[in-house]
């Protein structure tokens, strides 16, 4: 194993989220009347804090959006997650992997602690992640595309940025690990391999990380 410690993004990369949160996103903005299309929230907010979602909005069209915008959001999510959410193809066994070899590894998310625990619920992957493994936006000052996160996790777990690779497929999440100082695998199953050009390797199935680590 070439790497000390293994961070993976979350949505997309280890629960199939990515589609459903997008979907339930620009359907709400549009709802509030600010017509998004799937394809739009995909370009603009996949891999992003919630904070972008108000940022972006607001800087387009001079309206904020609802004080309750993210609690609802995420009850409709949540709820959506309840009924759809498994775990990313070939992801477990790569978690298994991982932990057969002794390599350590963590998560590092823009969504909430609440989101990824439950996502993590929703499909098992609670077995495969304590809470000291476990790294979300709100611990830091700023998401990604900053690597604020990123060198957090690194420096809870107590390894070198150096020493980390990423897991992400998401332009934001891309940009955040090169910041950091870390090697980065961009995951093309949802974005196109294009929009994460600045990765140190790109693959399409999760199946192929084990190999691509070693």
């Amino acid at each position: 194993m070439r790497y000390d410690l293994v961070i993976f993004d979350n949505d997309g990369v280890l629960v199939d989220s990515e589609p459903i949160s997008n979907k339930l996103l620009a359907g709400y903005l549009t709802e509030l009347g600010h017509p998004t299309s799937y394809e739009d929230s995909l370009r603009d907010y996949m891999g992003a804090a919630m904070h972008r979602v108000h940022d972006l909005v607001e800087e387009r069209t001079g309206r904020r959006l609802p004080a309750d915008f993210d609690d609802v959001f995420h009850q409709r999510v949540f709820a959506a997650f309840e009924r759809e959410l498994a775990p990313v193809p070939g992801a477990v066994e790569v978690l298994e992997k991982l932990a057969a070899d002794g390599v350590p590894y963590c998560v590092a998310s823009s969504g909430s602690h609440e989101r990824i625990r439950v996502g993590h619920r929703m499909t098992g992957l609670d077995k495969r992640f304590d809470d000291g493994r476990i790294f979300s936006s709100q611990d830091v000052g700023r998401g990604k595309p900053a690597p604020d996160l990123f060198l957090y996790a690194a420096q809870r777990m107590g390894v070198a940025p150096e020493r980390c690779v990423v897991v992400e497929d998401s332009p934001l999440g891309v940009r955040a690990a090169v910041a950091a100082g870390m090697d980065v695998y961009g995951f093309t199953a949802m974005t196109p391999a294009g929009r994460l050009s600045e990765a140190t390797e790109l693959f399409s199935d999760m199946r192929e990380l084990p190999d691509l680590l070693s």
